[in-house]
């Protein structure tokens, strides 16, 4: 994998760890720096451009082909995972989760769902 250039939401505090995306050609990559696992889920920017789409609208729920699923409120816990690798799966919680979705309906994700 080529070296990446990730961005997180400016709504998340600075210093703590976030949801980061990246691009490559062709790629888009999402990762949360204090995921455990150290997953990168890899989507097409049609994917990212989709999800961002409905993050716009909704910020719960599934949105194939990149789906997100929520733990229990005890669980506190966030799935970020693609239809296409679904072993593969980014953890995050719900501030992290609202950070970027914040990002998201800021516009400041955008110019990656024209990538590639």
């Amino acid at each position: 994998m080529p070296r990446l250039t990730w961005q997180k939401s400016s709504y998340c505090p600075e210093g703590n760890s976030c949801i980061h995306v990246a691009t490559a050609p062709e790629t888009i990559h999402i990762t949360e720096s204090s995921d455990p696992t150290g997953a990168i889920l890899t989507a097409t920017p049609a994917a990212f451009g989709t999800l961002l789409a409905a993050l716009k609208n909704e910020p719960r729920g599934t949105h194939a082909p990149i789906q997100v699923t929520f733990g229990s409120e005890d669980e506190d816990t966030v799935r970020i995972h693609s239809t296409a690798a679904p072993h593969t799966a980014v953890t995050t919680d719900r501030a992290k989760w609202n950070a970027f979705v914040l990002g998201v309906r800021a516009g400041e994700f955008d110019h990656f769902a024209q990538a590639g």
